[in-house]
């Protein structure tokens, strides 16, 4: 999930390098932080937050197949 995350955010970045995903298990579900370079955060965010609702959705379905819950974070 990470790597999807990750290969996604690097996608869509102007600035690839900047691109840096953290894990964290939490209550018995991941945390994924997303940190990008702060020129990029508007392009992954999204109009209306509408690429970070499509990133979230990609995760949720990817946690459901390894019977997990997922959140994502963007710091």
């Amino acid at each position: 999930m990470k790597e999807l995350i990750e290969y996604i955010a690097k996608s869509i970045a102007s600035q690839p390098d900047e691109v840096r995903v953290t894990e964290e298990e939490e209550n018995g579900r991941i945390i994924f932080r997303l940190e990008v370079a702060p020129d990029d955060k508007g392009k992954v965010i999204g109009r209306q937050g509408r690429v970070a609702q499509s990133i979230r959705v990609l995760l949720r379905v990817a946690a459901v197949k390894q019977d997990t819950r997922a959140v994502l974070e963007i710091v």
